[in-house]
C-alpha cells in the first residue's frame, strides 16, 4: 500500500445470501455470476479480500493494462464484490478498492416451500407499497442515498419509489397489498407477515420507543412497542454509501393471525381477532397496512427496511401456512 495512504474501513459483516427460488435476487445472481466468470476478477478479488490497492497497484501487479483493470474493478463493483473510494495519490487523487465481501451463499433449495408443500411466501420490496399517508420526518433512500429530498412526503410519490431499500416516517400509515393466493381448496392455519423495523429518531436513539400498529385487510392485529432508532452499528447490509450516525439496522418481526388470534412473535396480542374475521376470499388482494396512530401512547415513528439495508436481506414476507 502506497504510503500516506488511508485504508478503506468497513465495519460490520458482508455475508451475501441469495436463492433462486427469489425473483428479486435474479438480477444480483447474474451480476455476481458474470463477475466470477473471470480468471482476472478472481485474482482481483484475492488480491483485494485482505488489504485495499489503487487501480494502478493492480494493473501493476498483475500485469495488465489500467484500462482493462478499470473495466475489471467496474464490473466487480456492479456486483457489490468491492467498495472503492477516491483518495489524495501523489500525482493528484486515486481509486483505491477492496473486498466488500467475506461469504457468498446461493441457494437453490426452495427454501418458501416446506417438505409438505403446506406453506407459500412472497417478498414484497418495501418499494411496492400502494398507498400511503404520512408525516415528517419521513424519507426513503436506495443503495445510492435519499430519493428526492428529506422530510417531504410528496417523495413517497416519487416514480423512483420502487427503489426504496429503507423508509421512514413519523406519523401515518403505508399500505401494501400482496396477491392473493389463497387455495380455497386447503384449509389456512395461518397468515403471516416478516419484516425488519425500528423507531424513527433524529440521527438515531437507542432508547426511542414506538408505538407500531399493524392491520391486516383493515382488521387491527396488534400495536407492537419497538424500543428504539438503531445506529450505533452498521447493519449489515447497509450499503457504504449510507452515512454513519443515521438508522443502520432494525429487529426483525413477525405478526401474525391464526384462528385463535393475532400473534407478534408468537406471543398472542390480540385474541379478539382470527383468520375468518379477514375475509380472504371476497378481494385479488391481501392489505397490510403499517401505521403509528396519531393518538399512539409512543409516536416515535418508523424506518422500515428492504433486503439491502439492515440486518435481514428481505423486504416483507407473506407467509400463507396451510
Amino acid at each position: 500500500m502506497a504510503r500516506g495512504k488511508t485504508p478503506i474501513k468497513i465495519i460490520g459483516e458482508r455475508n451475501i445470501a441469495l436463492n433462486l427460488s427469489n425473483p428479486s435476487h435474479h438480477q444480483q445472481i447474474a451480476l455476481i455470476g458474470k463477475a466470477l466468470s473471470s480468471p482476472t476478477r478472481l485474482n482481483i478479488l484475492n488480491l483485494l479480500k485482505n488489504k485495499a490497492l489503487s487501480i494502478q497497484e493492480i494493473a501493476a501487479i498483475l500485469q495488465i493494462p489500467i484500462s482493462s483493470t478499470a473495466v475489471h474493478i467496474k464490473c466487480l463493483q456492479e456486483a457489490n464484490l468491492i467498495i472503492t473510494e477516491t483518495q489524495p495519490g501523489n500525482h493528484g487523487s486515486m481509486r483505491v478498492c477492496i473486498c466488500s465481501m467475506q461469504k457468498f451463499l446461493l441457494e437453490t433449495f426452495d427454501s418458501d416451500l416446506d417438505c409438505q408443500n403446506n406453506t407459500i411466501s412472497i417478498d414484497m420490496p418495501i418499494g411496492s407499497y400502494f398507498q400511503c399517508d404520512v408525516k415528517p420526518t419521513c424519507g426513503l433512500a436506495d443503495e445510492n442515498g435519499v430519493i428526492d429530498t428529506y422530510d417531504s412526503p410528496a417523495s413517497f410519490y416519487s416514480k423512483n419509489r420502487v427503489r426504496a431499500q429503507l423508509l421512514w416516517f413519523q406519523k401515518g400509515y403505508i399500505e401494501y397489498r400482496f396477491q392473493n393466493l389463497i387455495n380455497t381448496m386447503l384449509t389456512l392455519s395461518e397468515i403471516s407477515f416478516s419484516m425488519e423495523i425500528c423507531s424513527e429518531a433524529p440521527g438515531y436513539l437507542n432508547d426511542w420507543p414506538s408505538d407500531i400498529t399493524i392491520f391486516v385487510n383493515d382488521q387491527e392485529l396488534g400495536t407492537y412497542l419497538c424500543p428504539g432508532d438503531f445506529g450505533d452499528r452498521r447493519g449489515k447490509y447497509t450499503p457504504s454509501s449510507w452515512p454513519n450516525g443515521r438508522t443502520q439496522y432494525g429487529l426483525l418481526k413477525t405478526f401474525s393471525i391464526t384462528d385463535s388470534g393475532g400473534y407478534i412473535d408468537k406471543d398472542l396480542v390480540n385474541p379478539n381477532i382470527s383468520i375468518a374475521d379477514l375475509h380472504l376470499e371476497h378481494a385479488p388482494y391481501i392489505s397490510l397496512k403499517i401505521q403509528i396512530k396519531d393518538d399512539a401512547k409512543h409516536i416515535g415513528g418508523i424506518n422500515l427496511f428492504g433486503e439491502k439495508y439492515g440486518d435481514y436481506p428481505q423486504g416483507i414476507v407473506m407467509s400463507l401456512i396451510y
